[in-house]
């Protein structure tokens, strides 16, 4: 198999998950490493046998690879994938693409003038747990899917991040940084969203990190922290959404879809495996159901080398950009719809990604 070569800009917590996808994925061939901290580059590089770390610059220049995996903080993404795209590359970002539908519709408009593809960040629904969800709802197994409901509530990341600052400023807060897992299962699951509404607060303007190494520290709040959205699938289900930072405990679940004929509990979408269990009218019981598909450890990167495997084959990858883009685009809006008051649409639409094959070999992607 010809390898895809692969450029990383960004070595800070996340860069682990993708440097690892290269012993997952033999698609994946990542040859060169950037970081604006050098010495943080060189580390990586050397603890992952990483040929090159280099400045950013050179890493763009390298005509040899295709595809550059976006790590850097969220208010530089937009700026890293459109200079990637400006080198005649194909940009994978973390979430979210942009701090803003505008930044976002220029990635994709470049992208589409010059012939290439975008990617971006949550693969988890890839992983076996929503991907056996996926299957069970198109087999119909809880019947017509009616109603959902998706619940992020804890304290915040300011009492175990080491560096919980930038979680507080623009394109952060609960819903763009846990937000994007929830949103992008339920489009997987149920499709587009049509309209929405949305309420959003910063309870507190302050914060005080408990974590270390700045323990003790006060940091101002420039984002919500508890949002609360309505909504509504081009499917004609509607689901409420709430991402929070500002509940000490919540014993509500994670992700369910509710149908004509049963419930479904659907995994932590920040996770690739289970459990996934069914309540059916026959039943009138809870069931676990075992895992149709593979890839329920962690697998950080496999949307990469499924955009790596559709640009062999010329299919359409499936965390690619008009998904990414929608997710941000329905974020913002509901930030827009809180400070509206009213209900509002987003401006864009996609196509639920197309599931993943039963039974792949693990490594690959493509039958």
């Amino acid at each position: 198999m010809t390898k895809t070569k692969i450029g990383i800009i960004g070595c800070g917590n996340i860069a682990w998950a993708y440097l690892t996808a290269k012993d997952r994925f033999e698609i994946l061939d990542i040859v060169a490493v950037a970081d604006m901290v050098p010495e943080r580059a060189k580390e990586k590089a050397r603890e992952y046998g990483i040929a090159r770390a280099c400045t950013v610059d050179e890493l763009l220049a390298d005509p040899e690879i295709e595809i550059v995996v976006n790590l850097t903080i969220p208010k530089a993404h937009a700026e890293i994938s459109l200079r990637t795209l400006e080198a005649g590359k194909c940009p994978y970002s973390e979430k979210p693409m942009a701090l803003d539908r505008e930044d976002g519709k220029n990635i994709l408009e470049l992208a589409a003038e010059k012939g290439l593809r975008v990617g971006g960040a949550p693969d988890t629904f890839l992983g076996g747990g929503i991907q056996t969800c996926r299957k069970l709802i198109d087999d119909g197994a809880i019947g017509r899917p009616v109603a959902a409901s998706a619940f992020m509530m804890c304290r915040g990341p300011e009492h175990g991040h080491p560096d919980p600052e930038f979680f507080y400023k623009a394109g952060a807060g609960p819903l763009f940084d846990m937000g994007p897992y929830y949103i992008t299962t339920l489009v997987n699951l149920l499709g587009p969203v049509q309209n929405l509404a949305g309420s959003s607060q910063i309870s507190f303007p302050q914060r005080m990190i408990t974590s270390r190494p700045k323990h003790g520290q006060t940091m101002d709040v420039e984002v919500p922290t508890h949002s609360t959205a309505l909504l509504h699938f081009e499917g004609g289900v509607t689901a409420t959404m709430i991402m929070s930072w500002d509940a000490w405990a919540c014993a509500l679940p994670r992700i369910e879809i509710y149908g004509s004929e049963g419930t479904l509990s659907v995994p932590d979408p920040n996770t690739f495996g289970g459990p996934v269990s069914v309540f059916l009218e026959k039943d009138r019981q809870w069931k676990e159901v075992p895992l149709t598909h593979g890839y329920s450890e962690q697998n950080r990167g496999i949307g990469v080398a499924d955009m790596a495997y559709a640009m062999r084959s010329g299919r359409p990858h499936r965390a690619g950009g008009a998904l990414t883009y929608h997710v941000l685009d329905v974020m913002q809006t509901i930030h827009e719809s809180s400070d509206a008051g009213r209900y509002l649409e987003p401006a864009s639409r996609c196509e639920k990604p197309a599931a993943l094959p039963v039974g792949l070999v693990p490594g690959k992607l493509d039958e």
